[in-house]
C-alpha cells in the first residue's frame, strides 16, 4: 500500500517568473473515475504514461497506486473515455532541499499556476519559496480531478 502526503499551494506569479527549474514536463491527464472516495486518473508525462488510482484524502494524504502503461493506451484512453482533459506543464524546483513541483495550467484552466510538495509525513517540517502563496491543500476545487470537472476558466 501506497500513500501520497502533500500540501499544495497558490502560486505567486510576479516571483514566480524570476524561478528557474531543474526540469520541465509536458502533461496531459484525464480521469476514468471522479468520485469523492477515489479517482482513476491517466496520465502522459513526457514520453511515459501511467494509470493512477487514489482513495480519499484525510488531511494532506491518501492512499494512491500508480502503474506505468503504454503512451499508446493512455492516449487511446485519453481521447475515449475521459472529457474535460487537463493539461500543463511541470516544473521541478528545488528550494531548500526540497522538490517542487509547480504546475503552470492551460487549456480550460489557464491562468492557474500551482505548488505541490510531497511529503515523507504529516509531521515533516519545510520552509516556503518566496513564490510560494496560499495553502489550498484542504481546498477540493484545486484537486484536478475536480479541475476536470469544473475548470478554472468558469469559476
Amino acid at each position: 500500500m501506497a500513500v501520497e502526503i502533500e500540501h499544495k499551494y497558490l502560486v505567486e506569479v510576479e516571483d514566480w517568473n524570476n524561478v528557474v527549474a531543474v526540469k520541465n514536463v509536458q502533461i496531459r491527464q484525464g480521469y476514468l473515475q471522479t468520485d469523492p472516495n477515489k479517482t482513476i486518473r491517466v496520465r502522459t508525462k513526457g514520453n511515459q504514461a501511467y494509470i493512477t488510482i487514489k482513495g480519499k484524502s484525510v488531511g494532506a494524504s491518501r492512499l494512491e497506486f500508480e502503474y506505468e502503461i503504454p503512451v499508446a493506451d493512455a492516449n487511446e484512453l485519453l481521447d475515449k473515455f475521459c472529457s474535460n482533459l487537463i493539461e500543463k506543464v511541470r516544473h521541478y524546483v528545488i528550494h531548500d532541499g526540497k522538490t517542487w513541483e509547480v504546475d503552470v495550467f492551460t487549456g480550460l484552466n489557464a491562468g492557474l499556476i500551482v505548488a505541490e510538495i510531497e511529503l515523507n509525513n504529516e509531521d515533516e517540517t519545510y520552509t516556503l519559496p518566496n513564490w510560494v502563496g496560499d495553502n489550498v491543500t484542504s481546498e477540493v476545487k484545486y484537486a484536478n480531478s475536480n479541475l476536470s470537472v469544473t475548470p478554472f476558466s468558469k469559476w
